[in-house]
């Protein structure tokens, strides 16, 4: 029969929590709403002017109910189209059958608009139902949707990596080898001279494959011209890309690495988006807002409004993880990957997560048994069912951290392979030559909570957290471990506990019993009061610097605007406000202060050349002068091409030693064949486990750079020393023959905490030169919590193939060295040993940065005088 009511009236519900009283739900919707959604919605209601609001929902919480009921509450009250947007296809399909189930009507509007179903377009645009959608049918130059009034954007915390990637170009050297090549001869006068002949070789040398450089083509003659004819001939897809960045090209950014060339802004200019920024409402649910401003680094958004939770007590507990770290127990590499696997058959399915497509196959064809099926991304592109509906299997995906819902005994064992810090060349650089971790801290500790927990998505879901490469380490960290969450610090703290000094009988019988939690008390009784304990001990405190990065970040933003729309005087203004509050950051955010000081005196310059002000020119060198001395010994500004008119940086004291000593042995009496016998020797005893041929050899690779290398002879030193005269020095400890598996003693630590007080008093010296580094060269993925704690500030852990990989760059140097140096002046000498070294990246500098990339004791800030 037919329905009829001879009056239409439309109900206007004073609160979202009202109108779910009255929605017809339908079979399998949440029975009622916890104390703290309705805490949250009331919180919400009181904002509900405010025009960019932030919701922070941990998981398990019921964050996209919340979304959706805010999103039908807006849609009823104002009568105005409302969109909520998901980061995938297969999100927004999940947050539509949520919506149907729950008794909101909703419309389904992703992928191609063509492809858009006329009556479901009619249904959003006419206001009658919510439109459901992804974030790239938003941010994209020509966005098909009417104009909301409202916009929700579920997994906010995702943003940059979504938001980020709309506005950037990324050309593959293997996928679009033409585009690649006929872009990198446009912006090679940029790109040093011995790095841009490493880049051209087919063959890739050891250490090429990750190193990328920055080029900015603002300052450089004529570059954004070529660069705006090449990029414009590029075809589907790359064409959609450029679109969204060809009118601020000037602003964009350039990273050059062997396998990719990637061109964005720094900050998406989102202004630019009229659906965007014409709403009267954004509304982002994140499961983690961070306390550093990446939400608006992310939309490019000023002052979003933050809603915490307000009371943790009325929350549901998240439910229950185990950590395991594999590699911490056994005596080797092989033995770790053997327990890997036996925890991996415990629990009978397994997701890999990892930042390179690469790692995480590699990891599911060691870890699955035979005959389990393997699972890709193409597999599950739009869902997880039949990964779910596998009795055996393992589902191997890249850099999807969020967005997957494997809740019960869908899935129970997440392996988490790296440390998420490098999805795209802009992080590695600023990781990487940079050295400024502090500005993706948040976003790194994101992706390590929205990984850990896919498959404990209820409050009774229990999964083991198997983590595996250098995120053991990572984790480690008592710094990287107190911003979290006092539960997720308790667990991983419990995890690392019990993989250290434990034996593999131990780990699988505990992995059996967290596995069993419904047939043995076992974990019940003996591991969750020592969680309770560590929780309720556990104080979450927030990172160093942070305060000063949230502060800041509104000026980021205006100087991005700016700069995309070509007005360089007021970009580099916004610059110099962003410059001054990182200064009151001291040394936590002295590197991305740096960063930003180079920005603004690439801005300063360009404003000096269209103007043609000469003070302001000489303006922009001192700001030029100050992020040299701010960057230290980060040489990445040393690398870049000179600005116009403006001389090369100088050499750091320590690389002048360096150069003039090699350029000596240059115009010594110098036989060619020994040399290159040497280099072979050295390369083949770094090569070795044995630890008397690797110590040789390490002396020998010192020498090589240019340094005063020994092996200390008095009792208690260090294995070698390398002593670029008092300007910088570095002693090695190698421990070449360590086990690849297990973690670094305290005995190991002690040991090397005094080394540079010992190399001072052998050297005659009262004090120890600046940046100076005790290195442990050693294979042991980890450090033991207790030499963590007693660990000076200048004692970093290395593995041995960093050291043999810059013996290999180092051999190639020499070779390039030695070919052709006849006849040659002094001059001329030392610009080509200048060039390869810096090319090499094998300056003094540079070798105390690629073997200080993990510290072994707390970071400790200390402030600034």
């Amino acid at each position: 029969m037919a329905f009829k009511r001879s009056v239409r009236k439309t109900t206007r519900y004073t609160t979202p929590g009202e109108l779910y009283r009255d929605l017809p739900q339908r079979a399998g919707a949440v029975q009622g709403l916890w104390a703290h959604q309705a805490e949250m919605l009331k919180a919400y209601t009181d904002k509900a002017n405010h025009p960019d609001i932030a919701l922070e929902l941990p998981t398990g919480t019921g964050k996209t109910l919340i979304g959706l009921l805010i999103a039908e509450w807006n849609r009823r009250y104002h009568n105005q189209r409302v969109l909520y947007a998901c980061p995938t296809r297969q999100l927004a399909e999940q947050v539509y059958i949520s919506a149907n189930r729950e008794g909101i009507d909703t419309t389904l509007l992703t992928g191609s608009h063509v492809k858009w179903d006329p009556l479901s377009r009619m249904h959003y645009e006419s206001a009658q139902r919510v439109g459901i959608t992804t974030y790239s049918s938003i941010f994209n130059s020509h966005p098909k949707l009417a104009d909301p009034s409202v916009m929700l954007f579920d997994d906010a915390h995702a943003g940059e990596q979504y938001v980020g990637e709309a506005y950037s170009l990324s050309l593959n050297r293997y996928n679009d080898t033409n585009e690649y090549h006929r872009t990198l001869e446009v912006i090679s006068p940029a790109v040093d001279k011995v790095f841009l002949e490493r880049l051209t070789t087919d063959q890739s040398d050891p250490a090429i494959t990750s190193e990328v450089r920055l080029v900015v083509p603002l300052r450089q003659a004529g570059m954004v011209k070529e660069l705006t004819k090449t990029l414009s001939t590029l075809r589907e897809p790359h064409s959609y890309r450029y679109s969204m960045i060809h009118q601020g090209v000037a602003s964009c950014l350039i990273y050059v690495s062997y396998s990719e060339i990637l061109i964005r802004p720094y900050i998406p200019p989102t202004n630019q988006n009229s659906l965007f920024t014409q709403a009267r409402q954004r509304i982002y649910l994140s499961a983690t807002l961070g306390d550093g401003g990446e939400l608006e680094r992310a939309f490019g958004r000023h002052t979003i409004e933050r809603l915490h939770q307000l009371d943790d007590n009325t929350a549901p507990r998240s439910g229950r993880r185990f950590f395991v770290f594999p590699e911490f127990a056994p005596n080797s590499k092989e033995e770790a990957a053997e327990l890997s696997k036996a925890i991996v058959t415990q629990a009978g399915k397994a997701l890999i997560l990892s930042q390179s497509n690469e790692v995480a196959m590699k990891d599911a064809k060691e870890l699955a048994q035979d005959g389990w099926r393997t699972f890709g991304i193409d597999d599950v592109s739009t869902s997880m069912q039949t990964f779910i509906d596998a009795e055996h299997a393992v589902c191997a995906l890249a850099a999807r951290y969020d967005g997957l819902d494997l809740p019960g005994d869908a899935c129970r064992l997440i392996v988490f392979d790296g440390t998420p810090d490098q999805l795209n060349l802009q992080e590695r650089f600023l990781q990487q030559n940079v050295q400024a971790g502090v500005a993706l801290e948040t976003r790194i500790r994101t992706r390590i909570v929205q990984g850990s927990g896919r498959c404990t998505r209820g409050s009774k879901d229990t999964a083991v957290v198997l983590i595996k490469g250098e995120l053991s380490h990572y984790l480690t960290r008592p710094e990287t471990r107190l911003p979290l969450s006092p539960e997720l610090q308790a667990e991983i703290l419990f995890g690392l506990e019990n993989s250290q000094d434990r034996t593999r009988e131990d780990i699988l019988e505990n992995t059996r019993a967290f596995l069993s939690q419904d047939t043995d008390d076992t974990w019940r009784s003996d591991a969750e009061p020592i969680l309770t304990d560590y929780r309720r001990e556990a104080v979450q405190s927030p990172s160093p610097g942070s305060y000063y990065l949230s502060a800041c970040v509104d000026k980021e933003i205006d100087a991005w605007n700016s700069a995309s729309v070509s007005s360089w005087r007021d970009a580099a203004n916004s610059a110099h406000s962003v410059c001054n509050t990182l200064g009151n950051g001291g040394r936590a955010t002295r590197q991305y202060q740096a960063f930003w000081k180079y920005l603004e005196a690439a801005w300063t310059d360009m404003a000096a050349e269209e103007s043609g002000n000469s003070l302001l020119k000489s303006v922009s060198r001192n700001l030029l002068s100050e992020a040299l001395s701010m960057a230290g010994r980060c040489l990445w500004i040393n690398q870049m091409a000179q600005f116009p008119e403006t001389e090369a940086p100088t050499m750091s004291q320590a690389d002048n030693v360096a150069i003039n000593t090699i350029v000596a042995i240059l115009r010594g009496d110098l036989k060619e064949n020994r040399h290159r016998d040497k280099l072979i020797r050295m390369r083949d005893e770094i090569s070795q486990r044995d630890a008397g041929r690797f110590e040789a050899g390490l002396t020998t690779l010192g020498r090589m750079l240019g340094a005063d290398a020994s092996k200390p002879t008095r009792q208690g030193r260090c294995d070698s020393t390398w002593c670029w005269d008092n300007e910088l020095w570095l002693a090695l400890e190698a421990k070449s023959e360590h086990n690849t598996a297990g973690t670094l003693s305290i005995k190991d630590v002690r040991q090397s905490n005094g080394q540079l007080q010992l190399l001072a008093d052998d050297r005659n010296c009262s004090t120890t030169p600046p940046d100076s580094a005790v290195v442990i060269i050693s294979p042991k993925p980890g450090v033991h919590s207790d030499a963590i704690t007693i660990a000076h500030n200048d004692v970093y852990l290395a593995h041995p193939d960093t050291i043999r990989t810059i013996a290999a760059d180092t051999e190639n140097a020499w070779k390039r060295l030695l070919t052709g140096i006849s006849g040659m002046s002094a001059e001329d000498l030392h610009t080509l040993v200048a060039q390869t070294l810096r090319g090499f990246e094998l300056l003094p500098s540079d070798i105390r940065n690629r073997l200080t990339r993990n510290p072994i004791g707390q970071t400790k800030v200390i402030p600034e005088d």
